[in-house]
């Protein structure tokens, strides 16, 4: 069982300013701190606004949103990832909100289309299979990290599309 002291997983490096815009985006705002899996927790993070963009303005609301938070979150990414000095810090979770956003673009606003575009991108974001392998392993710094999660999010948007369209009531 957990409590709330063992929600914080990571010792927050001395440079790391958490009043800092760039350090609050990348975390997404205190989720990437969160165990275990800071990923989900962004991911979990993510999907009240994916939401909210879904029903105020449709997929493309969700789209246009994705595409304004990639090249912040691409800054803020990499603002961590120098001060804490690693290739690819787990508390830096904006990827993901990224991801999950793109993977709600087809969903319909049911409890079953949302939960199947969050389990969706969870798998390809944590088995990796190509081609976000290939941005995860080959595309170095922050366009890494930041690009795997795209394409895990389009993945997943594209099952979600033909799950739809194969019938699956509830999609």
């Amino acid at each position: 069982m957990f409590g709330v002291k063992q929600l914080i997983m990571f010792r927050i490096p001395p440079d790391l300013n958490l009043k800092n815009p760039r350090t609050l985006l990348a975390l997404w705002f205190g989720c990437g701190l969160m165990r275990p899996g800071p990923g989900t927790w962004g991911t979990i993070g993510a999907l009240p606004f994916g939401i909210i963009f879904l029903v105020l303005g449709g997929p493309l609301m969700l789209i246009l949103a994705a595409t304004a938070l990639y090249y912040p979150g691409l800054k803020a990414a990499a603002h961590v990832m120098n001060v804490t000095k690693d290739p690819d810090p787990k508390m830096v979770v904006v990827d993901e909100v990224v991801g999950m956003w793109l993977a709600l673009v087809p969903a319909a606003l049911t409890g079953g289309s949302v939960l199947l575009a969050f389990a969706l991108f969870r798998l390809f974001d944590i088995l990796k299979p190509w081609p976000v392998s290939y941005f995860d392993q080959k595309m170095p710094g922050a366009k890494g990290v930041m690009l795997d999660d795209v394409a895990a999010g389009i993945m997943a948007a594209i099952c979600l599309v033909f799950l739809r369209f194969a019938g699956i009531p509830g999609i």
